[in-house]
């Protein structure tokens, strides 16, 4: 039988949901688990995973909705989840590590799941050059900010910021401006996996621009590099009916 660990958010519902299954079903330490199920909503989903990055202990998750959206989530229910979990589906979501250097020349290593975002500090607009393994692709972005985003997140900020939505297993990366406004008809690219992503702050001291990985922050950078890590998949369960991959295809026919 595999052993499963049952982690909650603290919110009312997940922690009610959380009671329900303790009582019907066999739970072990987070420690000693081969799956877990986690109960809560695509923020809570981010933090088991970014726990498991920090902790190297990567096993699959089962995550059921009791949030808001739920994207990365499978329906909340109570009955037949041992059928369900021996049913799941697994993808395999690949993170990007975070590289940035500070103007003060601080080094900061961060992972990210979504996509890893630059953003201006002040009402100056940033000024950003970008360079693909090595080569200067773009000597001066003038915008809000930009992003790089993987196909499990290229239907989060990426796509609000008007990104390409990628399939899940497509190997790509979505490199997405934040408000352009120079170059003007630059829209973004799409790029392999393998890519190697950097990015210098133009005028970093009158433009300050800070650098996101998920949800956690570095200000005042003055380089970020980007690149995929397989070296810490992770692993999300779902059912077959509710599977991420046809979730992220739907998602370019809603208006």
């Amino acid at each position: 039988m595999t052993l499963r660990a049952l982690v909650a958010s603290p919110t009312p519902p997940a922690q009610a949901a959380a009671e329900e299954l303790r009582a019907a079903y066999d739970w072990v330490p987070l420690a000693e688990a081969e799956q877990v199920v986690a109960l809560g909503g695509d923020g809570f989903m981010l933090q088991t995973l970014h726990a498991m990055l920090e902790t190297r202990r990567m096993v699959p998750v089962f995550g059921m909705n009791l949030g808001t959206i739920g994207f990365l989530m499978n329906d909340w229910r109570l009955e037949g989840l041992d059928a369900r979990l021996a049913r799941a589906k697994p993808f395999r979501v690949s993170p990007l590590t975070m590289t940035a250097t500070t103007v003060d020349g601080e080094h900061c290593v961060l992972p990210a799941i979504n996509e890893v975002s630059l953003l201006r500090e002040t009402r100056q607009t940033a000024k950003l050059e970008v360079m693909i393994n090595d080569r200067i692709v773009l000597p001066e972005l003038v915008a809000d900010g930009m992003l790089v985003a993987t196909p499990a997140g290229s239907t989060a900020y990426n796509l609000s910021a008007n990104g390409p939505i990628l399939p899940l297993g497509s190997a790509l990366l979505a490199l997405t401006p934040i408000s352009p406004f120079r170059p003007r008809r630059w829209r973004g690219a799409i790029l392999p996996e393998k890519t190697r992503i950097a990015i210098r702050v133009l005028e970093a001291d009158k433009r300050p621009v800070s650098a996101v990985a998920d949800q956690r922050e570095v200000r005042e950078v003055a380089q970020v590099e980007v690149a995929i890590d397989h070296v810490r998949d992770l692993t999300l369960l779902f059912d077959p009916e509710h599977a991420l991959d046809d979730r992220i295809t739907m998602e370019q026919f809603i208006a």
